[in-house]
């Protein structure tokens, strides 16, 4: 079963006397990439939350906002100052270049990020336990909506692997047309510009062999079959982590159908590969998703 690296999660609990709400949106990266929101009092937990979610997440994109939703009982508090004159200096000159009235900043200072804070807020070692089992909660629901985009993703992909299929045995069908196309195509132009007895029909059946042979694509069919079963295998495994590797098969289907165009020489079997390539460039962007 495949999983997409796009999902979103979230979760909602109360942990002591505080409530918190998890949002967790991934999507498609090359590596693990963070985006992390957190309320100051929960910064010296920062490094063990991003441990958590990259273990349990792998790759991807992912943007994180674990916002206080409410609090039980009223706390003192205390206020940034320093924060507060730095806002209040922007707002300032704002105001002036737009000509707004300038009485109401204060009521707006107090709202922006940081700068009232509850004082001696902080988590105890068993509220930090429980915190966790809310994020997992969370990166659990993200995981479920990964693995349903799988579910699509893996659908689309197998149909692109099978149109590639479908499309190579009908380059299996031309084949024996197109080396006998060669053949004659030949033997009328050196009749046409040597004249029937002036050539030896066995030197020209020898190079005749020679020239099909150099391009023979019987080779290039074997191995781009062999491609595409190895990726419906590594498809059907259990295992999670395959977007890379599936990458990879992918760029070895796409030099054999490369080679089978370069070699062809032949217009129905060139319509083919085009028509491969077409099917190759549609699984390459769903692979970009799977994690």
């Amino acid at each position: 079963m495949l999983k997409s690296m796009t999902g979103f999660g979230r979760s909602e609990q109360t942990v002591g006397d505080k409530t918190f709400l998890i949002d967790i949106k991934s999507l498609n990266g090359k590596q693990f990439e963070l985006q992390l929101k957190l309320p100051a009092f929960l910064k010296p937990f920062e490094f063990e939350i991003r441990k958590l979610l990259s273990e349990k997440l792998g790759r991807g994109s992912l943007d994180c906002t674990i916002s206080l939703k409410q609090t039980g009982n009223a706390k003192p508090v205390s206020i940034n100052t320093d924060l507060a004159k730095s806002y209040y200096k922007a707002l300032s000159d704002l105001s002036g270049e737009l000509n707004l009235d300038p009485s109401h900043i204060l009521s707006t200072l107090i709202k922006l990020p940081e700068v009232i804070t509850p004082t001696g807020d902080t988590l105890t070692d068993q509220e930090w336990k429980e915190l966790e089992k809310v994020i997992l909660s969370a990166i659990e629901d993200l995981n479920i909506h990964r693995l349903d985009e799988g579910r699509s993703l893996e659908n689309d992909l197998i149909l692109r692997i099978d149109n590639i299929q479908k499309l190579q045995e009908e380059v299996l069908k031309l084949e024996p047309l197109r080396q006998q196309k060669i053949k004659d195509g030949l033997k009328k132009l050196l009749e046409e510009h040597a004249g029937k007895e002036n050539y030896d029909p066995n030197r020209m059946e020898q190079e005749l062999i020679y020239y099909i042979e150099k391009i023979d694509i019987s080779e290039e069919q074997v191995r781009l079959k062999n491609h595409c079963d190895y990726f419906k295998t590594i498809l059907a495994e259990g295992e999670e982590g395959k977007g890379k590797k599936l990458s990879f098969i992918l760029q070895e289907i796409g030099r054999e159908i490369n080679t089978t165009g370069s070699k062809a020489y032949d217009a129905s079997i060139q319509q083919c590969v085009v028509l491969m390539k077409d099917e190759l460039e549609k699984a390459k962007e769903q692979v970009l998703n799977v994690l």
